[in-house]
C-alpha cells in the first residue's frame, strides 16, 4: 500500500471547451476515471473513492462536465446528456496520453446519472479495462414514475412548468432557470423521493467544498425519463460491475440488476441500503468490492 500524493490539477479539451480534472499519480499503470452524477462536482463526488483506488496504486482522473464546477463552458448548470457523453470520451483520450497511465488500463467509475453514462461509453469502447457503474440511472423510464410519485401534485405542476420555460428560453438564449438539485417532498426540485437529501452528508458533511453549487437548469426533467442508458449493457465488451442498493428510491436497484445480467461480463454486487448507502454505512463493503473488481481486471 502506497501513500496517496496530492492530487494536480490538469484540464483537457472537449467540444471546444476545457474541462477541469484531478490527476492522482498512480503506481501501477492503472487508471479510474470518475465523474459525479447531475450536479456533483469532481471533489465531492470522488474524495472517498478515488483516496483508496490511489492507495492501492492506480491513478485517478476525476472531472468536472464542462458547465459544471471548475470546467468552462455556458450556460452554467445545464445538463446536456450528448455534451457529457462527449466529455467522457475526451477523458479517456487525456487519461490515454498521461505518463503514469497504461492506455489498456483504463477503468470508468461513475455513480447516479454518471453511473449510466458510463454503461452507454463503454458500449462505444471496447478497448477499456473494466467498468464501475454504481447506483447507476440505468433506465430513466423505469425510474421516472417514482420520481413524479415522490413529488406533490403541486410541485410537479410547478417543476414541469418551469422545466417547459427553461426550454423555450434555452431557443432564444435567455438564462437557465435553475432548481435545487435535490429537495424535500413538496419542494420544487429535480429529485424529492425520500434517499435524495442524503447527498450533503454523503459527500460532503464537513461542508468542505461550499462553491459546489447544487442547482441543476430545470430542462433536465424533460430528458431524464427518456434516458436508458441499461439497455445498452448487451453491447459492453469489457467487465462491467454494477452496485445497486436494495432500497434506493431515485434510481432503483432493479434497472441495474438487469444491466448486469444483460452484459457478456457483467458483475453485480448488491448492498442494503438508500442511494447513498456506498459513501455512507455500505461504504466499506462498496470500496472493498471496487477494489477487488479493480485489480482481477485492470491489467
Amino acid at each position: 500500500m502506497r501513500v496517496s500524493v496530492r492530487p494536480q490539477k490538469v484540464s483537457f479539451a472537449s467540444g471546444g471547451v476545457e474541462c477541469a480534472a484531478l490527476h492522482h499519480p498512480g503506481t501501477n499503470g492503472g487508471c479510474v476515471i470518475m465523474a459525479g452524477g447531475t450536479s456533483v462536482t469532481k471533489e465531492p463526488a470522488s474524495e472517498l473513492f478515488a483516496r483508496r483506488f490511489n492507495e492501492a496504486g492506480f491513478a485517478v482522473l476525476a472531472f468536472d462536465y464542462r458547465r459544471f464546477g471548475e470546467s468552462g463552458g455556458a450556460p452554467r448548470q445545464v445538463v446536456d446528456i450528448g455534451e457529457q457523453l462527449a466529455d467522457w470520451q475526451a477523458a479517456i483520450g487525456f487519461a490515454a496520453g498521461l505518463p503514469d497511465v497504461d492506455p489498456a488500463a483504463i477503468s470508468l467509475w461513475g455513480f447516479s446519472l454518471s453511473g449510466g453514462h458510463v454503461i452507454r461509453i463503454a458500449a462505444d469502447n471496447p478497448q477499456l479495462a473494466s467498468v464501475i457503474a454504481q447506483t447507476p440511472l440505468a433506465d430513466g423510464r423505469a425510474a421516472a414514475p417514482n420520481a413524479l410519485h415522490s413529488m406533490t401534485p403541486l410541485a410537479l405542476l410547478r417543476l414541469t412548468g418551469l422545466a417547459v420555460a427553461d426550454a423555450l428560453g434555452a431557443l432564444v438564449g435567455r438564462k437557465p432557470l435553475l432548481v435545487p438539485a435535490a429537495g424535500v417532498r413538496g419542494a420544487v426540485a429535480s429529485l424529492t423521493t425520500p434517499d435524495a437529501m442524503d447527498g450533503q452528508r454523503a459527500l460532503d458533511p464537513d461542508h468542505r467544498h461550499p462553491d459546489w453549487e447544487q442547482t441543476v437548469a430545470a430542462r433536465i426533467a424533460l430528458q431524464v425519463g427518456r434516458y436508458r442508458p441499461g439497455l445498452e449493457a448487451a453491447q459492453v465488451r469489457c467487465p462491467l460491475l454494477v452496485v445497486v442498493c436494495d432500497q434506493d428510491s431515485s434510481v432503483l436497484p432493479e434497472p441495474g440488476v438487469r444491466a448486469a445480467a444483460l452484459a457478456p461480463a457483467g458483475e453485480l454486487v448488491r448492498l442494503p441500503g438508500r442511494h447513498y448507502a456506498p459513501f455512507l454505512e455500505s461504504h466499506e463493503q462498496a470500496v472493498e468490492a471496487e477494489l477487488s473488481f479493480l485489480r482481477r481486471h485492470l491489467p
